[in-house]
């Protein structure tokens, strides 16, 4: 960067070269050298900041890279070379258009002395504009006049810009294909399906949502379902996969009676989450968590804790320990037979 700014800095000295020489001697034809030497003063003045600020730049670039260099080069000395190099940019051109425009005018005045008509052209921009708005010149107003005159101002038949008509044009395109599209062939929603169907994804998403959060759910984390709905779901699945060994109504058969506060293996909801979810195989209580997924599981958990007290007919007798919810439950089962020795 530290080249590239001293090369613009070279370009610079050579237009600036020539912008002197040619102010020279124009103002030495006008015998107003005070003039040129006022130009050469404010040239000089702004070239000065570029010469400064690529000797600070230089002096900068010698400083060691650091971690957060940029190129090699610290970020000081990149923006400083950056800021250098732009000025000189900026310099280049406003010079260059300088020296362009000067030729232009030298060219008309050596013109003049010769007695040599040049029509001048006008710049390219308004040039471009002109067609862009179809103005119509001076010497052709009289064609477009229209009756009307107010104090002195006259009114012109000017057609509107084509810009403007086929702006317009386009419009009246856009409309004719949203109508046909959204009114017509209904091939896109109007606004409110747009915001139904945005709705009904958001649901399907926050759906999706929970029933992955719901299924994150284990025997740590699982907390007793009281929903109406949860709870259907629990007995339905406890009805067709559970009744075999506990009864339909959780009395007992095989397996415990769920009903009572007596539990072998603890009466949580962590406890009985855990026990369907790896079973106790040992004791002919499958390991459930193949069938079904951790929702099912809590769910199923969640309606075994709701049938207890229920008390329904044929209970199986109390075994395990006493549970409750407090935490509070006897070490020992109360119902265990005592053995009498007689002596």
């Amino acid at each position: 960067m530290l080249l590239i700014s001293l090369v613009l800095l070279l370009v610079i000295a050579l237009l600036a070269n020539v912008v002197l020489g040619t102010a020279k001697l124009h103002f030495d034809k006008q015998k107003k050298s005070g003039t040129a030497a006022k130009i050469v003063s404010i040239l000089l003045l702004f070239l000065a900041p570029s010469i400064l600020h690529a000797q600070n730049a230089a002096a900068e670039a010698v400083a060691p890279a650091g971690p957060s260099s940029i190129g090699g080069l610290t970020p000081l000395t990149f923006w400083v070379l950056a800021g250098v190099i732009a000025v000189e940019l900026l310099v280049i051109i406003v010079m260059g258009l300088f020296v362009q425009r000067f030729l232009a005018k030298e060219k008309i005045a050596v013109a003049a002395e010769e007695g040599i008509a040049v029509k001048t052209k006008p710049s390219g921009f308004k040039v471009w504009w002109d067609k862009l708005n179809s103005f119509k010149p001076m010497e052709q107003e009289a064609n477009i006049v229209l009756d009307h005159n107010y104090d002195g101002i006259r009114e012109l038949d000017n057609r509107l810009p084509p810009w403007w008509l086929y702006g317009f044009y386009v419009t009246i395109i856009i409309g004719g294909i949203y109508l046909w599209r959204y009114h017509v062939s209904e091939t896109a929603p109007l606004s409110k399906q747009e915001f139904e169907i945005a709705m009904k994804k958001a649901d399907e998403e926050k759906a999706a949502y929970l029933a992955k959060a719901a299924n994150n759910v284990d025997e740590n984390t699982v907390t007793l379902m009281k929903e109406v709905t949860a709870l259907d779901a629990g007995k339905a699945a406890f009805v067709q996969m559970c009744a075999a060994c506990h009864g339909k109504a959780g009395e007992g058969s095989v397996g415990p009676n769920l009903t009572d506060d007596y539990w072998l293996h603890g009466g949580s909801i962590n406890d009985v989450f855990k026990t369907i979810k790896y079973g106790w195989p040992e004791k002919g209580m499958k390991a459930w968590q193949d069938d079904f997924s951790p929702v099912q599981i809590a769910q199923i958990a969640s309606y075994i804790k709701s049938l207890n007290g229920t008390n329904p007919p044929n209970g199986k007798e109390k075994q395990g320990d006493l549970y409750k919810e407090n935490g509070a439950a006897p070490a020992t089962d109360s119902t265990a037979k005592k053995e009498v020795v007689i002596k």
